[in-house]
């Protein structure tokens, strides 16, 4: 073998190891290439597929109207039997008024021994109560506890008419829960669905009230209330109050109080409970049945005296010759 073939042997080798790491480095360039090409495909994939999902959850938002209860008249539900409370026979508007002396009770007693025709005009106005309710409010609690038997006893005589103003002013006092707004919209469902149950199915909320700053009672929970209470077309109420139907109806409703009240000289919502007696706000003692029944009775008798006619004057009867 000549020193020349010798010589160029290493350097053929050293050429034949280079192109082999060459073929190699190619390799994994092209590799790595081929992985980074699929990692951003599919990426680009995901995020395609969340804009859609975006896209479509945003437009049927966007085009799903607002559910509106019925049986509504200015956002709030007239009550139209306040029954499902134990008869104590107790809470007669007359109830409020002075016990007659005893001269008073004679002069009663002789009035009575000449009857008179009692003109129809003397007879009461219907006294409108409305009641602004956050079923979180305590207030609304205490107020609904004192004055429901005698709520329920004026309702019935029909000396008044007593309607149920759902609000959720208290929505972030439930950890998160919207609590105030779901128990608004459940109110709104009953009224819908089951009118003859809104009194009971309002009392029972208040009477079992959550804490503040509890998660308080889930929509199924809520739902199952309901039905305890009798209401009308189960299914359908449990399917209205476990959905939310009218939560965005309780938070547009609570919003318009907030800037004004119809029927009102300018009064708007402030607080829970707020309690209007013929357009008047009550302002004394929430857990006083007997101030309010008070309160109610001095605003009758002003409605009273407003409306009643002039007495016409009785003619003196002249002698005859």
């Amino acid at each position: 073998m000549s020193s020349d073939e010798s010589s160029n042997a290493p350097s053929d080798r050293r050429d034949a190891v280079r192109e082999k790491a060459q073929q190699v480095q190619a390799r994994q360039t092209r590799s790595r290439r081929l992985r980074v090409a699929s990692v951003t495909a599919s990426v680009v994939a995901v995020v395609a597929v969340v804009a859609v999902v975006v896209t479509w959850v945003v437009s049927s938002a966007a085009t799903q109207p607002m559910l509106s209860p019925a049986n509504v008249t200015d956002d709030g539900f007239a009550v139209t039997a306040a029954t499902g409370l134990p008869d104590t026979g107790s809470g007669s508007m007359a109830s409020a008024e002075p016990t007659p002396t005893p001269e008073a009770a004679d002069e009663q007693a002789t009035a009575e021994a000449t009857p008179e025709p009692t003109p129809t005009s003397t007879e009461r106005p219907v006294v409108d109560i409305r009641m602004y309710v956050d079923y979180l409010s305590t207030g609304s609690r205490d107020f609904q506890l004192a004055n429901a038997q005698q709520l329920s006893k004026w309702v019935s005589e029909d000396a008044a008419t007593l309607s149920y103003y759902p609000v959720a002013m208290l929505t972030a006092k439930s950890n998160g829960t919207k609590y105030s707004l779901r128990a608004a919209s459940a109110a709104a469902c009953v009224a819908t669905h089951s009118p003859d149950a809104l009194f009971s199915f309002t009392h029972a909320l208040l009477e079992k009230q959550p804490a503040v700053d509890s998660d308080g009672f889930s929509d199924v929970e809520l739902a199952d209330i309901a039905q305890a209470r009798g209401v009308e077309s189960p299914k359908v109420v449990r399917a209205c109050i476990e959905d939310e139907a009218f939560a965005a109806w309780a938070k547009a409703a609570t919003e318009r109080a907030l800037q004004g009240l119809p029927s009102t000289d300018g009064v708007a919502l402030t607080s829970a409970p707020m309690v209007l007696v013929n357009g008047t706000p009550y302002v004394g003692a929430l857990n006083d049945p007997k101030e309010f029944a008070q309160f109610v009775l001095t605003v009758a008798s002003e409605a009273y005296y407003d409306e009643s006619p002039s007495p016409t004057p009785t003619p003196t009867p002249t002698a005859t010759p």
